[in-house]
């Protein structure tokens, strides 16, 4: 526990300061700055969550991340956009391990992983979905209930919605309490940010949903075990 705690104080230490001086970095082409977010900073900050995994079941989750999200919203307010994302990612992720506490089957996380892709793309690409609008018509709003992934060498930066973080530390855990692979889900979900960041470059998209590749990055490496674990179920 004490090597784990040294971790992640030296990761958010390093993650502080990238924060901090990000525009004062190289200037590289839009390709190498996708490579750059997605093998590097998009899975270091989620090594920041597979390091608070160990309370994933601890007491008083759900008033701590609340706590957390009201600490983000006074950042946000005096300017402090560092902090207020990593606030944000904490919080958000203690209230997705509380969230998994409701789930008393491995069936019911992998429901919700094949509905929420789906919902996730009406948002973003229906004229009429929630995302769709706010982006849109009101950015500012996107921005303030986003995660921000600054951009070396500019002022600017690739933004994840807080759902998505949320589902992010739903699958991870799930993938600890019901025995799955958790090195490999966390490994595929981090790149499938990466992953969805490419795709809305190349086909030049204003939004992408990330929920469809994140699902996917839970299901693909535990598809064995799921199955065997849902038949093992229905047979019970």
């Amino acid at each position: 526990m004490v090597g784990r705690a040294a971790a992640l104080l030296a990761l958010g230490t390093a993650l502080g300061l990238y924060y901090a001086f990000h525009d004062q970095l190289w200037d590289a082409s839009t390709w190498w700055d996708i490579a750059f977010l997605s093998f590097v900073l998009i899975p270091a900050c989620f090594a920041l969550v597979w390091f608070v995994l160990p309370w994933r079941e601890a007491r008083g989750l759900l008033p701590v991340g609340l706590a957390l999200c009201v600490l983000a919203w006074a950042l946000h307010e005096g300017g402090w956009n560092g902090a207020e994302n990593f606030a944000k990612l904490i919080g958000i992720s203690f209230l997705g391990f509380w969230f998994l506490q409701y789930f008393e089957t491995l069936s019911w996380v992998v429901l919700v992983s094949l509905i929420i892709p789906w919902v996730d793309a009406f948002s973003v690409f229906s004229s009429h979905g929630p995302t769709h609008k706010i982006t849109e018509e009101h950015p500012e709003v996107f921005t303030a209930f986003s995660f921000a992934f600054p951009i070396p060498g500019v002022d600017s930066s690739a933004n994840l919605g807080l759902p998505d973080l949320l589902f992010f530390a739903v699958f991870l855990a799930a993938s600890v309490r019901f025995s799955l692979r958790p090195a490999w889900t966390w490994l595929c979900m981090s790149l499938s940010f990466g992953a969805t960041l490419a795709l809305a470059v190349a086909f030049d998209l204003n939004g992408m949903p990330a929920l469809p590749l994140l699902a996917a990055g839970f299901l693909l490496p535990n598809a064995d075990l799921i199955w065997n674990r849902l038949r093992a179920d229905s047979r019970r």
